[in-house]
């Protein structure tokens, strides 16, 4: 694998300037997203809390994100993602008042949350669809694992700071910084040479677009397969914000570890994220087999005997976590028709981020009721059973249509 191959799309100066501008960003937003988990769980001690505070910035997906993509299919997606972006910022910014001025309780917590998950909603197809328009045809799929990988890797950085920056500076602070982050990407969107884009035809208006696009992954037994594993997996195995927290505080007795957790799988979801996008086919196999990698990892991570042998073990988790969905986000969109990525992307977001609204309160009662380590270990298992349901089902799949899954089974990397 060359590393030539893994960064081609950076050849283009939109998408160096885009990614730049991206990863800087995302590390302000992962430093809110741990700081705010800390602050619910500061406020109550209960991980149920925080995992309510998770259902409602992400349940706007889950109801929203399907038709938002659609939306994205038909909208200039740089305009888009300019207002949803400013958005973002505003709430930060808003956000970093009210605590700095000591207003902050749950309820404007929790609604604070809605708001931002309204907006993430629309800005997740936007975004994405978006950088796939930075670079040429034969390299979206590059563009699409780098996307994955700045905006996994980014978590290497925002936790850390988050962990050692709260103490001294205060939440509200570290609120604030992330709202004065996002300049960093509304430059390159703004910047950006628009004659030096390759935009995709958008979506007519009217029909189903929405049912289109499920359409088009049921109507495909191996994509179905790999779509509902994806979901079941995304659901319960990534409420990291939840059991890594109280992992921390209940088995290690040290909240900051936390944030070193955090950014710990940060840096394997950087490699596992890269070393998809060097990759020239990714196949089911890759999938499944980086799924069985995330399982077994979380297992081992869920029972270590030490801190520091759990921050050991939080690479490979997120090795297998980053490389698993950007296999998933490789399979579907390599073969998705142009007018219809943006709500296959969306689609994915809501299999993935739309699911948190279930599997985080879940997470957080198993981590107050049952134990720590049962709230990242009961999601590990569910992975390995899934994973393994879902390469009986491929092979099944593969001996009723044969020639069609061979002529299908390498596609691009994410």
């Amino acid at each position: 694998m060359r590393s030539s191959a893994m960064f081609r799309s950076l050849r283009h100066r939109n998408a160096r300037l885009f990614f730049i501008g991206l990863l800087v960003s995302n590390i302000g937003t992962w430093m809110q997203m741990t700081a705010m988990s800390l602050v619910v769980y500061e406020l109550t001690g209960n991980a149920t809390d925080t995992g309510i505070s998770l259902l409602c910035q992400f349940l706007p997906m889950l109801l929203l994100g399907s038709w938002a993509g659609a939306v994205a299919d038909r909208r200039n997606k740089r305009r888009m993602a300019i207002v949803t972006q400013s958005l973002q910022a505003a709430q930060a910014l808003l956000l970093g008042a009210l605590t700095l001025a000591g207003w902050t309780n749950l309820p404007a917590l929790y609604v604070l949350s809605v708001v931002l998950g309204v907006v993430n909603a629309f800005d997740n197809p936007a975004r994405r669809s978006f950088a796939i328009e930075l670079v040429e045809p034969d390299e979206i799929s590059n563009a699409i694992s780098l996307n994955t990988a700045v905006m996994t890797g980014s978590r290497i950085v925002g936790p850390a700071l988050a962990a050692f920056l709260k103490g001294p500076l205060g939440a509200g602070w570290l609120f604030t910084l992330n709202g004065l982050s996002f300049a960093a990407i509304l430059w390159p969107l703004l910047a950006i040479d628009r004659s030096q884009m390759y935009p995709a035809p958008r979506a007519e208006r009217g029909g189903t677009p929405v049912r289109d696009a499920v359409r088009f992954i049921a109507g495909d037994r191996r994509l179905r397969v790999v779509f509902v594993v994806f979901a079941l997996v995304g659901t319960f195995a990534f409420n990291y914000q939840v059991s890594l927290l109280k992992l921390a505080d209940v088995g290690f007795h040290d909240r900051r570890m936390f944030g070193i957790l955090l950014s710990a799988t940060g840096v394997g979801s950087l490699v596992g994220s890269l070393l998809t996008a060097a990759r020239d086919e990714v196949t089911t196999t890759w999938f499944f087999g980086n799924g069985l990698l995330l399982g077994v990892s979380g297992l081992s991570l869920a029972w270590a005997p030490t801190v520091w042998l759990a921050v050991l073990l939080a690479v490979p988790a997120g090795i297998g976590g980053a490389a698993f969905i950007a296999g998933q986000n490789a399979i579907i969109q390599q073969e998705a028709p142009p007018d219809r990525r943006g709500r296959l992307l969306a689609l994915g977001a809501v299999a993935f981020l739309g699911s948190t609204p279930i599997g985080a309160p879940v997470t957080g009662w198993i981590a107050d009721n049952v134990g720590a380590e049962w709230s990242l270990g009961y999601g590990s298992t569910i992975t390995l059973v899934v994973v393994t349901v879902g390469v009986m089902a491929r092979r099944r799949a593969e001996r009723s249509a044969p020639i069609a899954i061979e002529a299908m089974e390498p596609v691009a990397a994410q």
